[in-house]
This record gives C-alpha cells, sequence and structure tokens, in this order.
C-alpha cells in the first residue's frame, strides 16, 4: 500500500520505520512543510520520496497526519473533501475538536480519529526511532463514525505494529488523556523553568542532576509547536487536572511548614498506590 505520512518527525518518522519494517507500506511519500525536514528524512531513509500534498493524496490508500492539532483542524476538511478510497489517519493527542469539525462532514466515514500514546521528548526527522511503538496502546475514537473498511486499515495497522488496541469516544480520550499526559509535560515546563529560575549557575546544575531530576524533567524539552496546541484544545482538562495538581502540592507545602512528618509520610503512602497501576 502506497502511505503519505504528513509530518515527517518524531512521530511520523518513527511510523515510517515501522510501517517500513512489518511491509504494510510498499511506497511511503512524505509531506512537510519544512523542506530541510523532507531533505533529511530521506537521507535517513524514512521515506521513498516526497511531493505536494494533492499529488501524494491522489497516490495514496492511506494518509497519515502526524502534525501538530492546530494543522490537523485546518487540513483535515480539506483532505476529507477530496477523499474517494483514501483512509485518512490522525495521531494526535487531543481529539474532541477534531471530532465536532468534521462530524458533519459527507466523508467522515473515510476518518480514523487515532492516538498512539508512545513518544520522547526529541523532535524532527533525527528523533526518529525503530519499535517506539511496539507493546504501546493505540486510542482509536469513534469509530463507529467511520467506515468499516477504514477501521479494519486502521486495526491491521495497529495489530502489524504489535500494539494494544483501546476504543474511546472523544470526550473521554481527552478527559484521561490530560491526567496521564498533559499533567506530566505542564509540570515538568514548571519544574524546568522554577530550577533555572532559583539557579541562575547552569554548571551547578550539571554538576548536581541525578538520575531522577534528569526523569522528572525530561519532558521539559519536548516541542512548543506540538505541545501548545494540545494544551488550548484540551485547555479545559488540563486546567481542571492542574487544580487538583496544585491543590495537592499546596497540602504537601502545608504539612512541610507545619511540620507534620506523620502525614507527610501517610502522603507519600498514599502516593505508592500508583505502584500497583505502573507495574
Amino acid at each position: 500500500m502506497t502511505i503519505t505520512i504528513i509530518g515527517v518527525g518524531l512521530i511520523g518518522g518513527s511510523l515510517a520505520i515501522s510501517l517500513r519494517e512489518q511491509k504494510i507500506a510498499t511506497t511511503i511519500i512524505g509531506v512537510d512543510n519544512n523542506e530541510a525536514n523532507l531533505v533529511r528524512a530521506k537521507e535517513l531513509g524514512l521515506i521513498d520520496t516526497s511531493m505536494p500534498l494533492e499529488e501524494a493524496f491522489a497516490q495514496s490508500q492511506l494518509v497519515i497526519l502526524a502534525i501538530p492539532v492546530d494543522g490537523v483542524l485546518r487540513l483535515l476538511p480539506q483532505l476529507l473533501d477530496k477523499a474517494t478510497k483514501q483512509v485518512i489517519m490522525d495521531v494526535g493527542s487531543t481529539k474532541e475538536k477534531i471530532l465536532e469539525l468534521v462530524k458533519d462532514h459527507p466523508n467522515r466515514g473515510r476518518y480514523v480519529a487515532a492516538h498512539p500514546m508512545a513518544g520522547t521528548e526529541y523532535s524532527g526527522p533525527d528523533a526518529a526511532i525503530p519499535n517506539l511503538f511496539l507493546h504501546k496502546t493505540m486510542v482509536l475514537c469513534d469509530v463507529k463514525h467511520s467506515d468499516e473498511d477504514a477501521v479494519e486499515i486502521a486495526e491491521d495497522l495497529v495489530d502489524k505494529l504489535q500494539m494494544r488496541l483501546v476504543y474511546m469516544n472523544a470526550e473521554e480520550h481527552d478527559l484521561h488523556t490530560a491526567y496521564v499526559s498533559h499533567i506530566s509535560h505542564i509540570t515538568s515546563f514548571a519544574l524546568a523553568l522554577t530550577v533555572l529560575q532559583k539557579e541562575r549557575e547552569a554548571g551547578r546544575i550539571f554538576e548536581l542532576a541525578s538520575g531522577g531530576f534528569e526523569s522528572t524533567v525530561r519532558l521539559a524539552k519536548s516541542s512548543p509547536d506540538m505541545w501548545v496546541p494540545i494544551f488550548k484544545h484540551n485547555r479545559n482538562n488540563v486546567l481542571d487536572v492542574l487544580d487538583e495538581h496544585i491543590h495537592q502540592l499546596q497540602s504537601m507545602k502545608a504539612l512541610l511548614e507545619n511540620e507534620d512528618y506523620d502525614s507527610f509520610y501517610k502522603a507519600i503512602q498514599r502516593a505508592n498506590k500508583i505502584k500497583k497501576i505502573l507495574k
């Protein structure tokens, strides 16, 4: 099958690697606003060729949008206008506004809303890696509104990539990703800003940074081009979880201020219960 990937960065590039390795794609066409990304993606062997979107779309059976959510909102209706045999998937981190936008489109059935729960803090074609999706979870949203053959192509892709498959509606997806993904990133950004503000000498940070700090602040390296649209389009859910997170931080701050270490100990014990979920 000929597959066009729009956006040849971390997710798009890693998908290209896996789609080729699993023999899902016979030809991979790259489309990207950044010409340097396309040149690099060809050098790395991520894509076979690149061409204008309209030409690529006409030649493809599957088109994957691996671009920020703002770009999906702009481009998806235009692609659906032209869709005949093509299946269109996006792999964005929010879904409610996207699905609301196209719910009444006459070609809505050619679209499958997908979100692979995988990634790193890096971006661009050089960030693409093999096996990024292996044993990770793929969420498909509101598949009842997609054509049966389109869903079958998406499900077959998930199966061949050896991913776990979960079905959700858009509202449920955006709520849960706010708790398990989006809050982690906004917390990491805030922690990085805190340390940079308080520890002005970068050399001191480098000398003392341990594995714990590095793993906690790792996500702060993530691209604002990707994450600002996510926060914007999942604003209400992110604000809700952020309120709870701030409440928990304030509670722990109060325990320290009051030197209530018994209660602090019990709070950490309650937090340890996350081990039962994240085994």
